[in-house]
């Protein structure tokens, strides 16, 4: 693996000065699986798609995704959508926004209650630096069965499967307004094109070409923020896990909802009022390892 052969080459040092961390992590008890959040950020960066409305201030976390691998049974990708209703000091609000408000350690702690497990490590994407990742790579293949046209992400697509440059793969991931199933679509959107971007990563094609593989670590280092625990080790963990939960025997979907167009007043609009229950017996199952691969999630 690429990963493995930089750290080999004592690029462990370099990489691990390179990381740009911040403090994401709680004191929750750790649990018997290991547990990731992945974040995306607009960070209202500019680009395209990246949230320009003047009438919204700061940033929102648009892509959650909780990635479990236990020590034995299949490895799991579950989205957590933007819109999901929580409480935050005493305010409720939607989870998108709580990173701004309180901080990403406030984030990690929502997830945390919101799955019954411990969150190990936080790695944060800024999607404004996806696109460099995946021109780096030479593109990825992605897919999707409709003809788009969307103003607001910049995605301009005919139906079908095609080979993504880094500004087209950055609308993919930012599209919802032309999708059916809005910011659930979008969703799968981005598991998809993460799942592609890592795929392509790990081909014997880059991993074992210095001068690409070298652009795509830089690259991907940049768009880059991880907690203040996690090091290079720990990525190459990430990206394993990864590959495992987006593969046929792993697991991938979203959490459980009891109503995705819940309106709790307080001029939120609609919101995603999740199921806790579900969502317990789900995350307890993952954790053990005891849940069978394939799609999970929804109503």
């Amino acid at each position: 693996m690429l990963a493995l052969v930089v750290l080999a080459g004592g690029g462990w040092f370099w990489i691990n000065g390179k990381l740009t961390r911040d403090k994401m992590l709680t004191d929750a008890p750790g649990s018997e699986a290991t547990t990731w959040l992945l974040l995306g950020s607009d960070q209202r960066d500019g680009s395209p798609g990246a949230g320009q409305d003047a009438s919204i201030t700061g940033f929102r976390t648009d892509t959650i995704l909780v990635l479990t691998k236990p020590r034995h049974g299949a490895a799991s990708l579950i989205s957590v959508p933007r819109d999901s209703l929580v409480k935050q000091d005493g305010d409720y609000m939607k989870i998108n926004a709580v990173a701004y408000t309180s901080g990403y350690r406030a984030l990690t702690g929502q997830i945390e209650d919101i799955t019954g497990h411990k969150v190990d490590h936080v790695a944060l994407i800024r999607f404004g630096g996806l696109s460099k990742v995946v021109d780096a790579l030479g593109g990825v293949r992605l897919c999707y069965d409709a003809d788009v046209n969307d103003p607001n992400s910049g995605m301009v697509w005919s139906r079908g499967c095609h080979q993504a440059d880094g500004g087209m793969a950055l609308a993919f991931t930012r599209m919802r307004y032309s999708d059916p199933k809005g910011d659930f679509g979008r969703a799968e959107r981005q598991r998809q094109a993460i799942s592609a971007i890592t795929a392509k990563a790990l081909q014997p094609s880059v991993m074992l070409n210095p001068s690409t593989a070298g652009k795509v670590l830089s690259a991907g280092l940049d768009a880059l923020v991880v907690d203040e625990r996690t090091n290079p080790i720990d990525l190459v963990r990430m990206v394993l896990a990864f590959r495992s939960a987006s593969s046929s025997k792993g697991i991938t979907g979203s959490v459980y909802w009891a109503d995705p167009d819940y309106y709790p007043g307080w001029g939120l609009g609609s919101t995603v009022l999740l199921d806790q229950a579900r969502n317990t017996d789900l995350f307890n199952k993952l954790a053990q390892g005891s849940h069978a691969p394939g799609t999970v999630g929804g109503m």
